[in-house]
């Protein structure tokens, strides 16, 4: 087995972890749900946290193979396409991913020439789909349910679940987005919670549980199977779909769903200018 290095960076905005993953033997690195700082307010994007993962990789003279996103992120914006053009490395999401864009090329009423093929992508992955980083392998596990696209990667004896599970006192996400399905969470779980008990587990956000006074990201299956607060071992599919729906119904609208998925199922591209040379995010009134 591959010596692995596993970075985090936490985005406290968005309660968002990216991860850069690195193969020590052949320093090339994966960078796993990376962030783009956006003002909603003033509608300012920055850089600045995507920076701080660039200036790691430098510093350490890595080699970025690959780009990975979880799922079209509905709470941040994604500086993949950002980090490319600066790092290169390809950038990969599930090949699910097209069923989202058709659904919000819909509620954006986007042009004819926004495809929903997946092609802003480079690489869309199938379920159990092996690729490489360096010398090492990482399974791409297909884990809807909280989008249509959710996927997991794992890698060596870790695995990064995104939005599929969130730390043992948090518990899980909401299934309540477009296509979305608590039933369909349920089983995705169980298959990440059917991975070796020792695998190490690293989610994709924390909002501190009330009784946890520090953030944390660290977690492993066996944690999950005995203290989910929603899904430990013994929950079953019924009983979890009814707590997910009844605590959906009661969660507002993320407040930046609306800007970032419209960047997100770009790969992180932003829209095209338009004829003045500005670049405009639609927000739809009255239909979410």
């Amino acid at each position: 087995m591959n010596e692995i290095e596993i970075t985090a960076f936490f985005h406290e905005n968005t309660n968002t972890i990216s991860y850069l993953v690195v193969d020590g033997e052949t320093s090339y690195c994966a960078i796993i749900d990376p962030v783009l700082d956006y003002d909603s307010a003033s509608g300012r994007t920055s850089t600045v946290s995507a920076d701080k993962i660039v200036n790691h990789i430098v510093k350490n003279d890595y080699n970025v193979e690959w780009i990975l996103e979880t799922h079209a992120h509905a709470d941040h914006l994604s500086s993949a396409y950002y980090l490319q053009g600066i790092l290169g490395g390809s950038i990969g999401i599930g090949e699910h991913i097209c069923r989202v864009q058709k659904t919000f090329k819909s509620l954006f009423n986007l042009e004819n020439e926004f495809k929903t093929d997946g092609s802003q992508f480079d690489h869309l992955f199938t379920h159990e789909q092996i690729i490489k980083l360096g010398h090492v392998d990482i399974t791409v596990l297909h884990t809807p349910g909280h989008t249509p696209a959710c996927v997991s990667y794992l890698i060596e004896d870790n695995v990064f679940v995104g939005d599929t599970l969130f730390m043992p006192d948090y518990g899980t996400p909401r299934t309540d987005f477009p296509l979305g399905s608590a039933t369909i969470l349920y089983h995705s779980i169980q298959r990440i919670l059917s991975l070796p008990s020792s695998t190490k587990m690293f989610v994709g956000h924390d909002y501190k549980a009330p009784d946890r006074d520090v953030f944390a990201w660290e977690t492993s299956v066996l944690e999950q199977q005995r203290n989910n607060v929603h899904v430990q071992a013994g929950v079953s599919v019924n009983e979890f779909v009814d707590m997910r729906n009844t605590r959906d119904a009661t969660l507002s609208v993320p407040r930046l769903l609306l800007p970032a998925i419209q960047v997100n199922i770009r790969a992180g591209a932003m829209p095209p200018k338009e004829s003045n040379g500005h670049v405009y995010l639609k927000i739809p009134l009255n239909i979410m």
